[in-house]
């Protein structure tokens, strides 16, 4: 199955898909400058909460490389300030600032170590494309857990979009769905469209089609009526952060399908990274959920569809942990209670790092 490519790091720069313009056309774009790699993360060149994360690494490692410092006190404080400019772009998403973090931490590392200038800047490449490598195998750990839950024949259904292109390896929701097909899965998608972006429409259909996965399409009101008339088996979404009591924010929308999906006793699942975990609040009350601007509801590609009226456009919601079956990530699979299996998937993924660091 083919799987899109969302972002590559190469000699030239910043190589990124522009998911704005899928599926009319292929666009890539070629950033050379820490700004342009920030600005394409708020604009919505590349989404989802993997591969934001992958590109706030990237976007630290290409300011640091392009720098013009002359010494590491002046890197230092020039770094400061890229992390910042990264860290504006999109509130939500726990991986952009995890991704942040590790970034610092590699920093400081070889700072502390006594790195040139030149020495510093190669840490940080190699730590920017070890986190993308990463994100890959993420992906396949949780695809073959999650897989196992999935039903052998029949429906799924999905919400927004949470493959290759918002991860950037196979993809955690449809990368569950990839690795079951290739394990001999009869599934057949149901995509709705995921207003008002329409994530689901341009992207996830996208990707499906061009992976030879049976999809339908279906608007978002729709979804009640297929989950208690369509037979569906399960339904599985990403997440872009999960509260320490298992509450988890994911694309609006997401919290109305769970509550279907209890309403018609469908299994709902949420595959995500550990990195996408934020244990220190705890519950979904106290994640930020990104107000985006109005033109993206009353507008479509540009295209007026509404008067000009006030609009409201919560870029996610918080669906209440209650709802959810199961939590899929590399290291396991999490079920209630949440802060316990949470915490134990947490410990055991810092402990898994610490020994490949050593």
């Amino acid at each position: 199955m083919r799987v899109a490519k969302p972002i590559e790091w190469t000699e030239r720069g910043v190589v990124m898909l522009d998911q704005r313009q899928l599926p009319g056309k292929e666009v890539r774009h070629t950033y050379t400058d820490y700004r342009d790699v920030a600005l394409a993360i708020k604009e919505m060149v590349i989404r989802g909460a993997p591969a934001i994360g992958v590109a706030a690494a990237m976007g630290a490692a290409l300011g640091v490389a392009r720098s013009r410092a002359t010494t590491v006190e002046a890197l230092k404080a020039e770094f400061a300030e890229i992390c910042d400019t990264l860290a504006k772009t999109r509130p939500t998403a726990v991986d952009l600032f995890w991704a942040i973090g590790r970034m610092k931490k590699r920093f400081a590392k070889a700072a502390s170590d006594g790195a040139s200038l030149e020495g510093i800047r190669q840490a940080m490449i190699a730590e920017a494309r070890e986190i993308h490598l990463e994100k890959r195998a993420t992906d396949e750990a949780m695809g073959r857990l999650g897989a196992e839950l999935m039903p052998q024949t029949g429906q799924v259904m999905r919400q927004c979009n949470a493959g290759a292109l918002v991860t950037a390896g196979i993809g955690s929701a449809l990368g569950v769905i990839r690795m079951a097909i290739e394990q001999g899965h009869k599934l057949h998608v149901l995509v709705p469209e995921t207003r008002p972006y329409l994530q689901g429409a341009r992207l996830t259909a996208w990707e499906l089609h061009q992976g030879g996965i049976p999809l339908t399409l279906i608007t978002d009101n729709m979804v009640g009526h297929f989950l208690k008339t369509g037979k569906v088996g399960a339904v599985v979404v990403g997440a872009d952060r999960i509260a320490a009591n298992g509450d988890t924010a994911n694309k609006i929308g997401t919290y109305q399908m769970a509550v279907l999906a209890n309403e018609n006793r469908v299994p709902f699942y949420v595959a995500a990274p550990v990195s996408t975990f934020d244990l220190s609040i705890p519950s979904g009350d106290h994640i930020p959920i990104e107000e985006r601007p109005a033109a993206e509801v009353t507008h479509i590609q540009g295209v007026r569809i509404a008067p000009d009226v006030p609009a409201a456009h919560p870029a996610f919601d918080v669906t209440p942990s209650r709802f959810i079956a199961a939590i899929i990530t590399e290291c396991g699979v999490a079920r209630a209670p949440y802060p316990d299996s949470l915490r134990r998937l947490a410990e055991s993924a810092a402990a898994a790092s610490a020994s490949g660091n050593r």
